[in-house]
């Protein structure tokens, strides 16, 4: 018999709040003004890692130029956050967090971004109150797609493993919640759906396409014959 679930520990970068295709596509650009391409499956490698895809010296290799980093990147992240606080929620976010609250449900974040920048975007959008329990970077020796940020909200939940449901959006995001022993769910957005997701333990387009109920349902299904 599978264990009721209590919890629902969210994604932010590209499951909250589509973040990552402003930065791509300033980066992209800047590629292509040297002649050069970034592309999809390159970017991948830095989706939910932090620190493990050196985006800069990818361009110095392509171009055998010796770049400010420095310079490059107030350039590149000036124009690229200027699009992302313009970002709004992603279909079907507040009507899960507000399903979870009336189903009495716990709720966390755990993101590989550092906490300023998480908890700045969920200022701006108005979703602090809903999420007592954040856990970034700053708290763990390791990120996705390591378990330690699951395992972190994990323990501050006070809930088990079995009953919570990640929201994800990138490969190392389910790998993360995977090894946590968390039952993941792959949401895939117009960067991610590029890649191979078929690790999740379970795959939806989008959170409006069923109501938190019918996913929790769904959720229990699959674990029953697992």
């Amino acid at each position: 018999m599978t264990k009721h679930i209590r919890a629902i520990i969210f994604d932010f970068d590209g499951t909250i709040i589509d973040s990552e295709s402003p930065e791509f596509e300033t980066w992209r650009e800047t590629f292509l003004q040297h002649g050069q391409n970034l592309s999809v499956e390159t970017w991948s490698r830095y989706i939910g890692t932090h620190g493990q895809f050196d985006v800069y010296a990818h361009f110095e290799q392509l171009t055998g130029q010796r770049i400010d980093r420095d310079e490059m990147r107030e350039r590149i992240y000036s124009k690229a956050h200027a699009a992302i606080r313009a970002q709004p929620l992603l279909p079907g976010v507040l009507e899960t967090i507000h399903a979870a609250r009336r189903l009495g449900l716990k709720l966390a974040v755990a993101s590989t971004s550092s906490c300023a920048w998480v908890e700045g975007h969920l200022e701006r959008l108005g979703l602090t109150q809903y999420f007592p329990v954040i856990r970034c970077r700053e708290w763990v020796q390791r990120v996705k797609p390591e378990p330690d940020l699951y395992l972190a909200a994990l323990e501050a939940l006070g809930v088990q493993p079995a009953e919570a449901i990640a929201l994800e959006d990138s490969p190392n995001g389910v790998l993360a919640a995977n090894r946590a022993g968390v039952f993941s769910v792959a949401i895939p957005n117009v960067l991610t759906m590029h890649y191979d997701l078929s690790h999740a333990n379970l795959i939806i387009n989008s959170l409006v396409d069923q109501s938190l109920e019918e996913l929790i349902a769904a959720v229990e299904r699959r674990r029953a014959v697992n």
